[in-house]
């Protein structure tokens, strides 16, 4: 019988549904912003000029949501939608400087809530989790699904 308060993927979502509750909260009281919306924005931050659909790829989250929260940055004036110089059909996406201020007020906040969770492991232990977040990711979708 499968218990679930041991099962692996339960307890990381968990975890990772506490962890973004928690961050969420300072981004929404501060800026009024949904998990997707701070997701699309630090994904931006860091590498301006993707289209939604690489949005979606880089943070694993559905379509339809990044879709949502692209629109909701959109008519906030949080982004701003470019036509890609190389090819005129597909539209890239880059923070206004509206976004990049949420960004430079939220991005230090969420890296002191890591460094705390961070701070209840020892330095090894720091590292042995970084190797093993890493194989685990890399062991996702090498399984067939009946």
């Amino acid at each position: 019988m499968l218990d679930l308060e041991r099962f692996l993927p339960y307890r990381l979502s968990v975890l990772s549904n506490r962890i973004s509750t928690d961050i969420a909260r300072l981004y929404d009281k501060r800026h009024g912003l949904s998990i997707p919306e701070w997701r699309v924005i630090a994904v931006l931050a860091r590498r301006p000029g993707l289209s939604a659909t690489e949005v979606a790829q880089r943070t694993a989250m559905d379509k339809v949501a990044v879709s949502r929260a692209v629109s909701a940055l959109l008519d906030g004036g949080r982004i701003l939608r470019d036509t890609d110089g190389d090819d005129r059909r597909r539209s890239v996406l880059r923070l206004s400087e509206a976004g990049r201020a949420i960004y430079a007020d939220v991005a230090p906040r969420a890296m002191a809530y890591e460094q705390r969770l961070l701070e209840a492991l020892q330095p090894d232990e720091r590292q042995a989790l970084d190797r093993l977040l890493a194989r685990m990711e890399q062991a996702t979708g090498d399984f067939e699904h009946d």
